[in-house]
């Protein structure tokens, strides 16, 4: 019988979280899933603890392999082609999930007419949580020219929405804008979504977000959005919020942090 649940996972360079994120999964209180991992060419032993488990769990986990970095969005596809789940739930290998992510999330696709589930979560590091996301509880799609609607990572999506979308979209041009897209491309074909209001997964990350602040996301981003107001035919005022990202990756870095930290409510 298939499990109700497809887990996909794709995972590099986690070992010192690897198992962490595993068993925050293992400890759900909905336990008809699978956990399908691909490693995306890990240089340190990302890859053994993931075999590990699926030696421990062989009717639950299954684990995959890139000969070398793919991305993401690539990955993901890769473990896409394996689920035999109703649901695809997403899970990334340094985050944790919440015990009652799961239930919680499948009450909600089995009793909402939704084909998108997710949650608010909360952003941590060595020093404890940090930040949260918030996003408006049932997202309409002329919200999507602002950012992203749903958070990525604790997603859960009925698969023939997947399915129907040909699942993510691979080009340079997507690189950090996988799910960014992929809502795009549901809510085109009519599917729309809920993010239930309360915190079920905790992202772990460093809160130096200019760090990460690469000005290729930024134009990744700005392309999206253009697609957004073409793809949903928005009206074109909006093409105003295509040249915010572009502006948020050349504004002074105490400026760009100050607006981070509002945003996630710090």
């Amino acid at each position: 019988m298939n499990p109700k649940i497809s887990v996909i996972m794709g995972i590099y360079n986690c070992e010192s979280t690897l198992k962490e994120s595993i068993d925050s999964l293992f400890n759900q209180t909905f336990k008809d899933f699978e956990l399908i991992m691909c490693d995306d060419g890990s240089s340190d032993s990302t890859y053994e603890i993931a075999k590990h488990y699926e030696k421990k769990h062989k009717d639950k986990v299954i684990v995959l392999k890139n000969k070398e970095n793919m991305g993401l969005n690539y990955t993901l596809n890769k473990c896409l082609k394996e689920a035999r789940g109703e649901y695809i739930a997403r899970m990334d290998g340094d985050d944790i999930s919440l015990p009652t992510r799961f239930e919680e999330e499948v009450q909600v696709l089995e009793n909402e007419d939704v084909e998108i589930v997710s949650t608010l979560m909360s952003y941590f590091d060595k020093d404890g949580e940090w930040g949260k996301c918030c996003i408006s509880e049932y997202p309409k799609k002329e919200e999507l020219i602002k950012g992203t609607i749903f958070c990525h990572a604790p997603c859960m999506v009925k698969k023939f929405a997947y399915d129907k979308v040909l699942g993510y979209s691979v080009s340079d041009r997507l690189l950090r804008m996988e799910d960014y897209h992929l809502w795009m491309k549901m809510y085109k074909e009519g599917y729309s979504g809920k993010n239930i209001q309360k915190v079920l997964y905790k992202m772990r990350d460093d809160r130096d977000a200019t760090n990460r602040r690469k000005f290729i996301f930024r134009l990744n981003e700005s392309y999206v959005k253009r697609l957004i107001i073409k793809e949903l035919k928005l009206k074109k005022i909006n093409y105003i919020y295509t040249v915010k990202p572009i502006i948020l990756g050349v504004i002074p870095k105490p400026i760009y942090e100050y607006l981070h930290k509002k945003k996630l409510n710090t």
